[in-house]
């Protein structure tokens, strides 16, 4: 407990007062020292360069983008492998009294004599052993559906690639709006400090007041009250600080807090044009003109299938009737093939007008996203302009806030004005300092989006 002169003397007569809430404010203080002290010895700080080089480097989803990416680029080898030779090395083991079989067989082991024509040999022979060792071959020279298969791999590797290089600038937008949260956290965590200043200062003005006749005790109790309300609103900014650093750090691939270095990068607005101009040629449409023109590719893949397809082999083989690899007897093929399918049920025709339907779609789609694109752009753009204005009001504001809050004070130090006066200008001098934060924040977030709608984040920042 703590004492308080009665008022209107000066006699040693006192009145009590709760400790409570001065002993919580001095605990609070306690814990944020501790908790302050452990956060950073385990955070990093980077600059905004610095935590965009290293999210695009370290981020697991750019790292899961980019195994994708390398994953389907070895469908552009597969699709490539049916042009290539193929090489088949067989060695195969057999017994049998077959009369075909073994008539066949000992004719390749070289083995074949007068005795194997009489009947007996020929209707019921012996059982005979053979070891076939092979190495054969096979070459196509015309394959239509292969070639077209390769240049879809390629395509779509290539459109994967432009998907790929929008997720980088997808994940260093968020980066960007991770690492303004951090700044504004910190921010909002030094008013919550300065809220609570205030509000002790105003607290001692009331002790003062009370101590000299001049005040009444509620106020001394309902500034205390507005002390505690300004400790629990820093409390609560620490804790949002420390969400905003370890989110940062989870999006830079780090278990650590990141915070934010002294250093600031403003990201230039320039005219509009420059912004449409640019976002025609933005990742993920250029990715839909890819994935558009392998739908026509895939008419076209449809459409091969009417033609031939025609190819050489051959092959090499060693045929042993008493140990594999071995070679009583040798032989070897070359030839050429065309295989052609006349009839397959109408099922090229059905296919051929799937893949056409396939163009309109993509077609379609691709129209519809440069529309959305343009809109984002325009959307953004004119979101520039509104955060720009509503920063400079809320510095406006902030100023009246300022000068209000002193007189009021003053006044109130002076008995021209109940403490209620100066707790409500209290509480819209922190409203304004949130309020400009939160506009700085915004603006600098508007800018930072409307680069990413147009595809020319990572180009503005330098980062390319």
């Amino acid at each position: 407990m703590f004492s308080l002169p009665r008022k209107g003397t000066h006699k040693a007569e006192y009145r009590t007062l709760p400790l409570f809430p001065l002993l919580f404010i001095a605990l609070l203080g306690t814990v944020l020292s501790a908790d302050a002290g452990v956060s950073r010895a385990a955070e990093v700080r980077m600059s905004l360069e610095e935590a965009l080089h290293r999210a695009l480097e370290e981020n697991h989803e750019l790292r899961a983008a980019w195994s994708s990416l390398s994953a389907q680029g070895e469908e552009i080898g597969i699709a490539r492998s049916v042009l290539l030779p193929r090489l088949t090395f067989e060695e195969r083991f057999t017994r049998t009294n077959n009369p075909p079989l073994v008539f066949s067989t000992k004719l390749n082991q070289e083995r074949f004599s007068q005795d194997d024509f009489s009947l007996t040999s020929l209707n019921a022979p012996k059982a005979v052993t053979d070891f076939q060792t092979s190495l054969s071959f096979e070459q196509l020279l015309f394959a239509q559906t292969a070639r077209i298969g390769l240049a879809m791999a390629k395509g779509e590797h290539s459109a994967e690639s432009e998907d790929f290089l929008r997720k980088k600038e997808e994940v260093a937008f968020k980066v960007i709006q991770a690492y303004l949260m951090v700044h504004t956290a910190r921010e909002y965590a030094q008013i919550a400090e300065k809220a609570v200043e205030d509000a002790r200062e105003h607290l001692r003005i009331a002790e003062l007041r009370y101590n000299a006749g001049l005040g009444l005790y509620s106020d001394t109790l309902r500034a205390a009250t507005a002390v505690t309300d300004a400790e629990q609103r820093k409390v609560s900014a620490h804790k949002n600080l420390a969400v905003a650093k370890r989110t940062l750090g989870l999006l830079l691939g780090m278990p650590e807090e990141v915070d934010t270095s002294d250093e600031d990068r403003e990201i230039p607005v320039r005219d509009l044009s420059y912004y449409t101009g640019a976002s025609l040629s933005r990742k993920d449409i250029v990715s839909m003109q890819r994935r558009h023109e392998k739908a026509q590719l895939r008419v076209k893949l449809a459409g091969s299938a009417y033609l031939p397809t025609i190819g050489i082999g051959g092959g090499y083989q060693l045929n042993d009737h008493r140990k594999p690899f071995g070679a009583e007897g040798d032989s070897w093929h070359v030839g050429a093939f065309l295989r052609w399918d006349l009839f397959d049920g109408r099922k090229r025709e059905h296919e051929r007008a799937k893949a056409q339907f396939g163009v309109q779609e993509s077609e379609e789609h691709m129209k519809a996203l440069k529309n959305a694109v343009s809109l984002h752009v325009f959307t953004a753009y004119l979101g520039v302009k509104e955060a720009r204005k509503n920063a400079e009001l809320a510095r406006d504001a902030l100023k009246t806030a300022e000068e209000g809050t002193r007189l009021v004070r003053i006044r109130y130090e002076n008995s021209l004005s109940p403490l209620v006066d100066l707790l409500d200008a209290q509480v819209s001098l922190d409203h304004a300092r949130a309020s400009l934060v939160a506009r700085d924040n915004e603006y600098r977030t508007a800018a930072a989006r409307l680069s990413y709608e147009s595809g020319t984040l990572l180009k503005d920042l330098k980062i390319e």
